[in-house]
């Protein structure tokens, strides 16, 4: 199979063309590196070829990155030392795109090369810039969906075939830094001001072709190769240079909080390689790239926030034999902040909706919400008139249930009773069509008891949505005893429309991720009570790679919502409930009216705009401060176990049916530790054995929620991971 292909035409143009058969978007292999490394081999020995074109035969695209099975290659040939075949395999791309960077130059007078150019039809990320990037003139067709950039942190590594090096000498270490640490993908205006691409074409293959046969040798020198450059911003030992990167210190430190190695070793190859001339930051670039590589963090975001979120979005776990269920018209019932963002969601992905509320004016309130945030889209020039009109034209924001005949999906968002869930069921199944599906967007209450109310039970499903919906990216499927697998490719076929990434659990109270949500701040609150300053708390748990802190998760959800959650757990598992000191926290808070953020005091004080001022100092008169604080391990050990150990019971009790799900739904849905991969892949990462060990000890220290289950009592005596036992290749073994 060919990726790479070569037509040299009467003006001396080589145009070499990157299309991977059976890939919507290229993606770069071990054959497609040799490929090219032999076609450029060829152009530059050829004395007919003038100059050389690379650019892709798909439509809309350049190419989307690295085929990750590529590194696992570059391991495997090692053998025994899997890092320097790595570091080896990663040198051999830097040499090819050496190679194109020179295009024939003489090393000491830089002349006699040939203008290699690149033409992007569109998006161009990881890999797919690297390539551009070491050619000599970049042209991007003008189109508006493109996307520009290198994401590689976002998965746990770096550029590291040449980007972070060419990137940074390019622009200077200041104005690479958003690129290189957050990921950012730009649109082609935006990455031609950044001065990443050169040009913005309507016709990029023309501009190309012209660009070709008038550059000259001096058009076709890279600035790191001309005598006396100069590194923009200074490099780090001049006055200017020194400032930026110790400020590029401080700010991936404060960001990262020593968690993510792939951002450490990132600055560490921007800082040495700027000491360096080019080829030596190069190898520099390399080693830390290996360095990445070989960490487990890097493999675990990798397979969980690549691989596997990329598996469940294309329908890894959707029923065979289902044909497509795509949503044509939604209705949503509740228009409050729930139901106004999934309205919103949905006509962003061009679904009519109807929306329904008690009366106009609320039912106006919630198609409101979508005007605003359009409003705000074009302030920031995100958004047009046009496309807001048109976005509002397809909600209907009604009373009416009537406008309800003709959907194929209803969502339900009103409030969080058995009751008023019930009675709209009942309602609604009497306007919609009989094969309509009936979801409900409950965070907490048990889908299957919820489903009694319904005549058509197996048409009736858990759509779990997390607020604010328009930003978060995961969205729970529950299957109640009774849910039908229509159903199930119903909501998996709605959230790809709406582009989020669906997990599919089955039905229990919390389901999967409030089940590990809530004991997450269950324990800070006890943590509080017995005398752990809440900072300290926070901070541990920052220090852990979770976005913020159990305590101010607190109070941006609610303290009432807890006491909500907590009062109605206790009327359900009666003399079972697990009291503690957390729960009289909470309801002393309440009884304060310290509801959280919306009340402006809560776990911290706010000025009178809503800013957090610091923690309440009120909770020490009630909670006195341990005069010794407990040792950072021990509370950061509590807040993960008590997190992982219900991720843990939820696979063995059958509600996780994929641990992939239980990874990819921790990290989108609550932000658990990024860098760990996910409950399980953490699990794995420090080993069943010693997590059983550390179980007893906590449960000894602290009481039985430590408890180890038998699930992972037995895989630890059996020395076994969870992906192993558990994990795709497993049960395809099985």
């Amino acid at each position: 199979m060919t990726d790479f292909t070569m037509k040299t035409d009467a003006e001396g143009i080589a145009t070499i063309t990157w299309d991977v058969a059976d890939k919507s978007m290229n993606v770069m292999s071990v054959e497609g590196l040799e490929q090219l490394d032999t076609l450029t081999d060829q152009a530059l020995a050829d004395d007919a070829v003038k100059g050389i074109i690379i650019t892709s035969g798909k439509a809309g695209s350049f190419a989307g990155g690295m085929d990750l099975n590529l590194l696992a290659k570059m391991k495997a040939d090692a053998g025994d030392d899997p890092a320097k075949g790595l570091f080896e395999g990663t040198m051999r791309m830097h040499h090819l795109l050496r190679k194109i960077e020179r295009a024939g130059m003489a090393p000491k007078t830089n002349k006699g090369g040939k203008p290699v150019a690149s033409v992007l039809p569109g998006t161009a990320a990881g890999i797919g810039l690297e390539l551009p990037l070491a050619t000599h003139r970049i042209f991007v067709a003008n189109n508006p969906k493109a996307r520009i950039g290198l994401p590689e942190i976002q998965v746990g590594i770096f550029p590291g075939a040449g980007g972070t090096t060419r990137l940074v000498r390019m622009l200077g270490a200041m104005a690479a830094s958003p690129l290189l640490l957050e990921g950012k993908m730009l649109s082609p205006d935006a990455a031609k001001k950044a001065g990443i691409i050169n040009e913005v074409s309507d016709d990029p293959m023309a501009d190309a072709r012209a660009w070709v046969l008038s550059a000259t040798d001096a058009d076709i020198l890279k600035p790191w190769d001309a005598k006396g450059y100069k590194m923009p911003g200074g490099a780090p030992y001049h006055p200017a240079g020194f400032m930026t990167f110790v400020g590029a210190s401080a700010m991936v430190n404060g960001k990262t909080k020593g968690v993510f190695p792939a951002a450490k070793a990132l600055l560490s190859a921007v800082y040495e390689g700027a000491l360096v001339p080019f080829d030596t930051a190069l190898k520099i670039e390399a080693r830390w790239f290996t360095s990445v590589l070989m960490n487990p963090t890097s493999s675990a975001m990798i397979r969980s926030l690549f691989l596997n979120k990329e598996a469940l979005e294309k329908g890894a776990v959707r029923p065979e034999g289902i044909p497509d269920q795509r949503v044509k018209k939604l209705g949503v019932l509740g228009a409050g902040m729930m139901g106004a963002g999934i309205a919103l969601v949905s006509a962003q992905a061009g679904i009519e909706v109807v929306l329904i509320d008690r009366d106009q004016a609320a039912a106006d309130k919630g198609k409101a919400y979508s005007e605003s945030y359009m409003d705000k889209g074009i302030a920031r020039k995100k958004a047009t008139v046009e496309k807001k009109e048109a976005l509002l034209s397809l909600i209907t924001a009604t009373p009416d249930l009537d406008a309800l005949k003709g959907c194929d999906l209803i969502i339900e968002a009103v409030f969080e009773d058995p009751a008023v869930k019930a009675e709209m069921t009942k309602k609604v199944e009497a306007v919609i069509p009989e094969d309509c599906i009936y979801a409900s967007n409950t965070s907490t209450l048990p889908i299957t008891d919820l489903a009694k109310a319904s005549s058509r039970q197996e048409q009736f499903i858990g759509i779990h949505f997390f607020s604010p919906v328009e930003r978060m990216l995961l969205v729970e499927i529950i299957k109640g005893a009774n849910t039908g697998d229509r159903a199930v490719a119903k909501a998996l076929d709605y959230v790809r429309q709406i582009r989020k990434t669906p997990i599919v659990v089955n039905d229990e109270r919390f389901f999967y991720a409030n089940r590990c949500i809530i004991p997450y701040g269950g324990e800070a609150n006890r943590m509080i009570t017995e005398g752990i300053a809440p900072w300290y708390i926070d901070q541990a748990a920052q220090m852990l790679g979770f976005p913020v802190g159990p305590v101010q998760l607190g109070d941006e959800t609610s303290v009432d919502l807890a006491t909500k959650i907590m009062r109605a757990t206790k009327a359900a598992m009666g003399n079972a409930y697990p009291a503690s000191e957390a729960d009289e926290l909470i309801v002393w808070l309440e009884e304060k009216g310290r509801l959280g953020r919306k009340t402006k005091a809560g776990y911290f004080d706010y000025d009178e705009k809503g800013k957090r001022l610091g923690y309440w100092k009120g909770m020490q008169d009630k909670y006195p401060l341990a005069e010794v604080q407990p040792p950072l391990q021990d509370v950061q050990d509590r807040l993960m176990f008590v997190q992982v150990l219900e991720a843990v019971r939820a696979l063995e009790e059958g509600v996780l049916m994929d641990i992939r799900e239980g990874d990819v739904g921790a990290i989108l849905g609550w932000g658990f530790a990024p860098w760990s991969g996910g409950p399980f892949s953490w699990l794995d990462m420090i080993g069943t054995p010693y997590a059983a060990e550390r179980c007893d000890q906590l449960e000894a220290q602290f009481g039985e929620r430590f408890k180890c289950p038998d699930l992972l009592r037995e895989m630890a005596e059996k020395n076994q991971t969870f992906y192993g036992r558990f994990g795709p290749k497993a049960e395809k073994a099985a």
